[in-house]
């Protein structure tokens, strides 16, 4: 599987069918009909991002806020096994089987319809890649929303000997591992109603993101701003003028103006080159998260001059209970934050990596406390300002050489995409399988946006290899003994 831009998925044209619900769930699940409301409420980032959707579709904008993801199957397609496949995959997802409304900005979760069933229906034929891909990018804007059921579009491209499976789900339904790991757990389904034989058993990694709210909410009280664990929070935001950090670059943007999305992908490092990196990082007493976030702090004093590194980092927070392979949005967003010196560089990377693991340690405390309580508690304890309502600079790293599908066929021939919206930052999402790692990145559509990250990353890809090959010759890079080991 490979995170990409939806321009660079390439399906074969072919016979299009979409999986949607019959006509009485339908009507109960869009508001014309009787739906009740769920006793799990919505989590503080579902409930932020159905607000916006909701107003964003109110104005007339289109969808963007999903994710998606597709892959090649061999074989004719049996439309009736993938409507079962369908259906086992629905049932081991509780929180799939909910959707949301709006009512004077109080964000309700509604249960799915009693018959919620997923039927193929015929969407004609495209005669064209881009035709597929067309269709593919209208239908996901479409129907993966949160304010009706289902949040997800499942569809297929059928031709002869093989078809094109993909899944889209609104992005309060999912988030990067959950897309990882659907397109093989379907296709796994799939197989098993082909052939008969037993699906894979995942029944102690899909725990119910509901369990997962329910968790947030209990937690969340249990913090107030003298936990330890919201230090950086406010050491961070109030060196950011009562917000979060940027991008620290210019990326041709007036204050508070954005820009479409664009975005862009770089090859970091082979696989082999990763390896060696990672023993490097963890010489060092890190880790290879660790050791990215040391090569980015480098590069933004290399280029912005910047005394400390500042940076918010995606972290899980599926370790709260039996979710590895769960769907749903199983976020967390902490600060790392450390300095460095004029005095740093290349030959000086180990040390970095040092105050790099230090901070991305007590980034990962700081994610025990659910998003939605530290920004309550910082606006609230007046450290923070308008400037928390806006999206920051954000850092993600995943190894999808973790995921249980990894390898197969499935994953091999998967991509992975999202919504194009619009965006001020340059955030950065990092991905590591068995032949590279790469670099994803979502930058402003600026003529100065692309000077400026094509050089922020071409520093990054330098100092990377040069860490790398400083290994390779046998010189000294600072570390201090293969006895450190990160655990």
């Amino acid at each position: 599987m490979i995170i990409t831009a939806m321009a660079n998925w390439r399906p074969a044209p072919g016979e299009m069918l979409e999986w949607h619900p019959v006509t009485a769930a339908r009507d109960d699940a869009d508001g014309t009909g009787d739906a009740g409301v769920h006793p799990v409420p919505a989590s503080f980032l579902q409930a932020n991002h159905v607000r916006g959707v909701d107003a964003a579709l109110r104005r007339g904008d289109r969808h963007t806020g999903f994710l998606g993801s597709a892959t090649e199957i061999e074989g004719d397609l049996d439309d009736a096994a993938l409507t079962r496949a369908v259906a086992v995959f629905l049932s081991r997802h509780e929180g799939l089987r909910t959707w949301f409304s709006v009512r004077d900005g109080s964000v309700r979760r509604h249960p799915a319809p009693a018959d919620a069933a997923l039927v193929p229906v015929d969407a004609g034929a495209a005669s064209s890649t881009d035709g597929v891909r067309e269709a593919v990018r209208g239908r996901l804007s479409r129907d993966a929303t949160p304010l009706s059921w289902p949040p997800v579009a499942i569809g297929a491209v059928r031709r002869p000997g093989s078809f094109s499976l993909y899944y889209g789900a609104d992005h309060a339904f999912s988030d990067g591992a959950s897309q990882v790991s659907v397109i093989t757990e379907l296709a796994d389904l799939y197989r098993a109603e082909v052939t008969g034989t037993p699906a894979l058993d995942l029944t102690e990694h899909e725990g119910s993101f509901l369990d997962h709210v329910r968790i947030e909410d209990e937690v969340s009280p249990s913090y107030d701003l003298r936990s330890p664990e919201l230090a950086d929070w406010i050491d961070v935001v109030s060196r950011h003028d009562g917000g979060l950090p940027r991008f620290p670059l210019d990326l041709g943007l007036a204050p508070g103006e954005t820009a479409p999305m664009e975005p862009v992908e770089r090859d970091l490092l082979t696989a082999a080159e990763a390896e060696v990196f990672e023993q490097v990082c963890r010489d060092a007493g890190g880790s290879f998260t660790s050791g990215l976030f040391a090569a980015c702090a480098l590069v933004e004093h290399d280029l912005a001059g910047t005394g400390r590194y500042d940076g918010i980092a995606v972290l899980s927070t599926r370790h709260r209970g039996p979710f590895a392979l769960s769907q749903g949005w199983f976020c967390a967003f902490s600060p790392v934050t450390f300095p460095v010196s004029d005095s740093n560089g290349p030959d000086d990377f180990a040390e970095v990596v040092r105050s790099a693991t230090a901070a991305y340690a007590r980034a990962k405390a700081a994610s025990s406390v659910p998003i939605g309580r530290v920004l309550d508690l910082l606006a609230t304890g007046g450290i923070g300002g308008a400037g928390l309502a806006r999206s920051p600079q954000l850092f993600s790293y995943l190894d999808f050489r973790r995921f249980p599908g990894s390898g197969t066929p499935a994953d091999e021939r998967a991509v992975l995409f999202t919504g194009e919206g619009r965006t001020a930052n340059a955030s950065m999402w990092f991905n590591r399988d068995h032949r590279h790692l790469y670099l994803g990145a979502q930058i402003p559509s600026t003529p100065t946006a692309r000077r400026t990250v094509r050089r922020y990353h071409d520093r990054l890809i330098e100092l990377l290899t040069d860490v790398v090959r400083t290994r390779d010759d046998g010189r000294t890079t600072g570390v201090s003994g293969a006895d450190e080991r990160c655990a």
